[in-house]
């Protein structure tokens, strides 16, 4: 009998102590969003804030109990905020959509296919990674100079339609699928590309929207590259009309306006991640997991 009273003591104190630790870790990934969240939370209240209001408070308010929409219609007035929309969205889909056909056809080459010196090649690619951005800045800067590419669509797209990191992230992934369904297409008489687009593509599915969303966020938020490739605004993307903006805009002296035109493009971003989170993180697990 006692036995069992110290062995109920024993399980009491040890779902307590889980329960502790339960709690303690809730209480630091409550503390942790709200820390993370906090600078969107005050981006938006402060895009809701009238001008006047905004500089009347001394002491800043968590809240705001008259908010306008007249600072969203002052960024799309007060500067071509929709053209620079358009610009990003054109230079996203196009960017992304020539990527993916690049990044899934050279996977698969690396991953399926057998030619002389593949290895070899493939540790060039990788080798590609340790040279510093800014070195491949410069080099794409005076190549699209030199082809009078600058102040173009083009020169913006072409120096991004490939990326070494998103080719061995597909290629670990495309070599999860067991050869045998290789070998079983190949004796039906089924080509390399039918193969690739009809079996290879829909299994590693969340691997590949992965790399698609993950391309569309860096190239919304591209700014280094759109700032040297053009300084034409009709070819400026967001991140560049934000700083248009800060410069020569409203933005030294309307906050509230330009916290309206930073809610306005990183809303699509948001919407994005949300409805793609449950892929970005299964092809993400996927891409990391061999065998």
């Amino acid at each position: 009998m006692e036995m069992q009273t110290e062995y109920g003591k024993g399980r009491r104190a040890d779902r307590a102590r889980r329960a502790l630790g339960k709690t303690a870790v809730y209480v630091l990934l409550a503390f942790w969003a709200l820390m993370v969240l906090f600078p969107f939370y005050w981006m938006v209240l402060t895009s809701v804030k009238s001008y006047g209001a905004y500089n009347s408070e001394y002491i800043p308010k968590l809240f705001t109990l008259s908010p306008t929409l007249e600072n969203y219609r002052e960024a799309f007035t007060g500067v071509a905020l929709a053209r620079y929309f358009a610009n990003t969205l054109i230079f996203t889909v196009c960017t992304t959509a020539l990527m993916l056909l690049v990044t899934v056809l050279a996977a698969y080459a690396f991953a399926r296919l057998e030619f002389r010196g593949k290895n070899a090649v493939f540790l060039l690619f990788l080798s590609l990674m340790m040279i510093p951005t800014e070195l491949v800045v410069i080099t794409n800067y005076v190549t699209v100079t030199n082809l009078d590419l600058r102040n173009t669509f083009l020169g913006l797209i072409l120096p991004s339609v490939t990326s070494v990191f998103y080719i061995y992230l597909l290629k670990e992934n495309f070599e999860q699928v067991p050869d045998q369904l290789y070998y079983a297409a190949k004796v039906d008489g089924t080509s390399d590309l039918k193969y690739l687009f009809k079996v290879m593509i829909p299994i590693c599915r969340p691997t590949v929207v992965t790399v698609t969303i993950l391309k569309a966020i860096e190239c919304w938020n591209s700014y280094v590259w759109p700032r040297l490739a053009t300084d034409d605004p009709n070819y400026f993307l967001v991140s560049n009309g934000i700083q248009e903006i800060r410069e020569n805009g409203f933005g030294r002296e309307n906050i509230p306006a330009m916290m309206a035109a930073v809610v306005v493009i990183s809303v699509p971003l948001i919407i994005l991640f949300l409805i793609f989170r449950r892929s970005i993180m299964a092809g993400v697990s996927r891409g990391g997991t061999k065998g």
